[in-house]
Formats: C-alpha cells, sequence, structure tokens
C-alpha cells in the first residue's frame, strides 16, 4: 500500500457563528488531524458518515483539477472531537484538499484550498454557511474574520489576527456527546444583540470578549441551558471567557496559563459531572501580521 499524498491541518473554537450575521471567525486550536490518499484500502475502517471525503474528490474535480490514476482510499487520524462544534469536518476537507495536492503535485494557494473545502462541506451538508472562517483557521492559525455571503475566499476575508498568545493561556474544553441535531439559519435570528457585541469585540482585537458574547447567542438559539450553566460556571470560577463553539455542543473555556490553580479549580469542577469528557489544549498562532487593528 502506497501513500499518494498527505495533509495535515487543525481544529478551532468559534469568536463568531457566521450565521448570527452572515460573518464568521474561528480560532485555531491544537487539535491535529492528518489526511492520507491510498491506493489500497486500509485496515482501519474509515468513519465519513457525511461523505465528506467523497464531497472532497468531487469539488475538487469541479475546481478543475486532475486525480491521481486508479482507485483511491483514505486515511484519516484526528485529535479532533468528530460532531461536537470544534470544526473536525473543515480540517478533514483541508487536510484531504492538501493531500490530493502532494499526489498531484498540484500547488494552491491557501485560499484556493479554503473554496474548495467550503464546496465540499456545503454538498455534504456538514456546514449551513461554508465554513470558511473554519477552513481559514485550520490552514493558517490565528483567525480571520470573513463575510459568509462573499462568492469566494479572497473577497470575503476582512479581517485578520495571529490570536492571543498561545503561552498566555490554557484552553479547557467540555465535551458533552456528538451534536443531536444541526440548527438552522432561522434559529440565529433571536440573538442578533449577541452575535453584533461579539463583532464588535472582534473589530476592537478582544477575541475572548467576543468568544463569550458568540457564546451567548449560540446558546440562546440552540435553547441550551445546561451549556449556559456551565460557561457561568467557568466565569465563576475563575476563566476569562467561556462560550459554546460552532453549533455546539462543546464549550471551549479560557483561563490563564500563569495560574495553574485556576486551571485546576476549572478542571476538578467539570469532573464532577459523569456525562462530560474535558481536554486541555493550547491556540494555534498565525504566523502572519495583523491585516488590520
Amino acid at each position: 500500500m502506497a501513500v499518494l499524498g498527505s495533509g495535515t491541518s487543525n481544529g478551532s473554537c468559534s469568536l463568531l457563528h457566521a450565521a448570527g450575521l452572515g460573518y464568521g471567525a474561528s480560532l485555531a486550536l491544537d487539535l491535529p488531524v492528518k489526511v492520507r490518499l491510498l491506493d489500497k484500502e486500509p485496515k482501519r475502517d474509515l468513519s465519513d458518515p457525511d461523505g465528506l471525503l467523497i464531497a472532497v474528490i468531487e469539488s475538487w474535480k469541479n475546481a478543475g483539477h486532475k486525480l491521481p490514476e486508479g482507485e483511491l482510499f483514505w486515511s484519516v487520524k484526528s485529535k479532533i472531537p468528530p460532531r461536537q462544534g470544534l470544526k473536525s469536518s473543515s480540517a478533514v476537507a483541508v487536510a484531504a484538499i492538501k493531500a490530493l495536492c502532494e499526489a498531484t503535485e498540484i500547488e494552491l494557494e491557501n485560499a484556493d484550498i479554503v473554496d474548495i473545502a467550503a464546496s465540499a462541506q456545503l454538498s455534504a451538508g456538514v456546514s449551513i454557511t461554508g465554513s470558511y472562517d473554519d477552513s481559514w483557521a485550520a490552514i493558517e492559525g490565528g483567525w480571520k474574520l470573513v463575510d459568509a455571503n462573499a462568492p469566494d475566499a479572497r473577497s470575503g476575508l476582512l479581517l485578520e489576527s495571529q490570536g492571543p498568545s498561545s503561552e498566555d493561556w490554557v484552553v479547557i474544553l467540555i465535551l458533552r456527546g456528538d451534536r443531536k441535531q444541526r440548527p438552522v439559519l432561522e434559529d440565529f435570528a433571536y440573538q442578533q444583540q449577541a452575535f453584533s457585541n461579539a463583532l464588535t469585540a472582534l473589530q476592537e482585537g478582544k477575541e475572548l470578549v467576543a468568544l463569550t458574547w458568540n457564546g451567548r447567542g449560540v446558546i440562546g438559539a440552540l435553547n441550551d441551558n445546561t451549556a449556559k450553566r456551565f460557561a457561568n460556571d467557568a466565569v465563576m470560577n475563575g476563566a476569562r471567557a467561556a462560550g459554546i463553539s460552532g453549533s455546539g455542543p462543546a464549550l471551549a473555556i479560557f483561563a490563564p496559563s500563569i495560574s495553574r490553580s485556576t486551571i485546576e479549580r476549572l478542571l476538578n469542577w467539570y469532573k464532577k459531572y459523569d456525562d462530560v469528557e474535558i481536554m486541555e489544549t493550547t491556540i494555534i498562532n498565525a504566523e502572519f501580521g495583523a491585516m488590520d487593528e
């Protein structure tokens, strides 16, 4: 069995859900994904319930790119809990496209990869906006504010940042199992003020304020009272920010890395719940400078 190509990417958490106002931003997290393109079926069964990788192939061809000859198979290794709002679909799509680039010796700019990833996610039904912001975070780190209604990744890019320093923050993820159902755009219509506050915070460079306001908006859209309680508990126990990520149900909690006592207090608080899992991770900062401050 030969590896024709491989690609890597990472997950992220929401700073602004694109379904709220039509503008989205996601912050890259150290949740790695590696996708390999193979010429024979791997021994480990591949779980792709939404047909995302099939959609990646179709979107790749629709973009005018060739495929390697012969039958193709995929292998995916991911540290991103799936169906929890931590952008696993965007990360897998981006990594798969990078694997296709390596296999075919085709060089694409990151914006082109993001466009193909958006097409694949819309086709597979795993995104209601195209998740341009998630794919940008998966490929470059940091965060980008994007216009979800723009025709492509380049024209939709409004603002970008390296993100809060990874050395300053510990990110605690509260995992609450697979998402039971996906919200529809109409669910977000009554939460405009919260999303507007998140957008304003991003424009002012206050990412963690944005994360908290966005979380409130998504919690309202989902009517998720447990998430509301968990987010409030995080702040009461010393977190600087807490909010539901994506369309849930996972929560992202930010605590100062210098205060290990706060981190331990937060971990111990959520360990008392039998139906949650807890992960610790860090931010992935982008290597570029901010477009605007």
